[in-house]
């Protein structure tokens, strides 16, 4: 086993450590609002995973070590996103605290941001490796997590 695929292991783990993390802090009772809104979010971040792992088809690995031979997936929600995988679960996790979570799990929810912030760098920087020149164009052009529109030049 490489270092890089060692790596990739270790924040998978730590990666489901987070996830179990929002099931162990403190709940709360939702209200209506909260649950709707909540299960929406929920909804819509799976949604976002589901057509992310449809998208990547052959590409799709278990860790963020970028298969060989596969090529960039750049176009579609790719297209929108360079790691629309970690927007999803994030949007998704946002709804669980939306719905019924505590203070607790909003700060533990920022906690996760930053892991998966972490770990989309380390995966840009494997993947420029294993696609130099196409992911630079393809970075400077789509935001790694949070889709916004780039102001055009006048």
């Amino acid at each position: 086993m490489t270092k890089q695929t060692a790596l990739g292991w270790l924040l998978v783990c730590v990666q489901v450590l987070v996830f179990l993390g929002f099931l162990l802090l403190p709940w709360r009772a939702p209200n209506a609002l909260s649950l709707i809104l909540g299960l929406a979010l929920f909804a819509t971040g799976l949604a976002v995973v589901v057509a992310s792992f449809k998208a990547l088809g052959t590409a799709l690995t278990a860790t963020p070590v970028p298969r060989s031979g596969v090529g960039l997936r750049t176009t579609g929600i790719f297209g929108i996103v360079r790691h629309p995988i970690y927007s999803g679960a994030l949007v998704a996790l946002l709804g669980f605290v939306v719905a019924v979570g505590s203070w607790f799990s909003l700060i533990w929810w920022l906690l996760a941001g930053l892991f998966f912030l972490g770990k989309s760098r380390w995966e840009d920087s494997l993947l420029a490796a294993t696609n130099p020149g196409e992911w630079e164009i393809w970075a400077q052009g789509t935001p790694a997590l949070i889709p916004y529109r780039r102001k055009s030049a006048r």
